[in-house]
């Protein structure tokens, strides 16, 4: 492996992504989002793309502009209200989705870069979720073309767990403050978010990041997510770092 992980830029890193292959991408809402990855994509155009991410960004930013551009075809999110073209290709049976609890949807990422096939949770039991029939994807009409299938349940203690399977990718693509050319990686206070879990789950993670520095910069302490996760390494430049919603007190 190589030990200099730095790659010229998030084009290079991430021109091997092919049509139909699963995408973890980090971030929350529009908060430690891999940007540059987002914009590779789009340009190299890979379609039939399996996105993992809590969210799908806005209409015209983030994971956003890939769904504009129908290289998306399906969704595992937690959280889609920002975004009316999402809802729009959902709705219209253009985009599978399938909705996970925050919370299972980031113990699923930890489970499968840890190797653990499935683990049982009391989230969602007794309901759609494990219970089934929540719409995947819509047909003609507004029909249902495809539902989610029931889950394996168990009790323990008098309480009802439901199985959740591991989720892994082909790639995974975060974003991160610091790293240095082995990979090793620092995340930034709330940026830190689901970053560090798509890091270990996917088979090659490709991390773009503000800043590199030299190896032995970086406090083995304040390292977050170790180099043998990574595999590719890009500076970033001019981070727009948008937010969904600018919230302002009247003067």
């Amino acid at each position: 492996m190589a030990m200099n992980k730095v790659m010229a830029s998030a084009l290079e890193a991430c021109r091997d992504i092919k049509s139909g292959q699963t995408v973890l991408a980090g971030g929350f809402g529009l908060c430690g989002i891999p940007e540059h990855c987002i914009a590779a994509l789009r340009e190299l155009g890979p379609t039939a793309l399996t996105v993992v991410s809590n969210n799908c960004g806005v209409d015209d930013f983030g994971l956003g502009i890939l769904l504009r551009n129908r290289q998306i075809a399906k969704m595992i999110s937690s959280y889609v209200g920002e975004n009316k073209e999402f809802e729009r290709q959902y709705l219209s049976g253009e985009l599978e989705v399938e909705l996970c609890p925050q919370g299972t949807l980031a113990e699923r990422l930890r489970a499968g870069g840890a190797g653990i096939p499935a683990f049982y949770t009391p989230t969602g039991a007794g309901t759609v979720v494990s219970d089934g029939g929540m719409p995947l994807k819509y047909g003609d009409g507004g029909k249902v073309a495809k539902a989610s299938e029931k889950k394996e349940t168990r009790d323990f203690h008098g309480r009802s767990y439901v199985l959740e399977p591991a989720i892994t990718g082909d790639f995974a693509i975060v974003k991160a403050w610091k790293a240095d050319r082995f990979g090793n990686l620092v995340y930034r206070h709330t940026a830190m978010n689901f970053n560090p879990m798509m890091a270990t789950a996917g088979s090659i993670t490709i991390a773009e990041v503000e800043e590199i520095v030299e190896v032995g910069e970086l406090d083995p302490d304040h390292i977050h997510t170790p180099g043998i996760f990574v595999q590719r390494v890009v500076k970033g430049q001019r981070y727009e770092k948008r937010i969904e919603r600018r919230t302002t007190r009247k003067s």
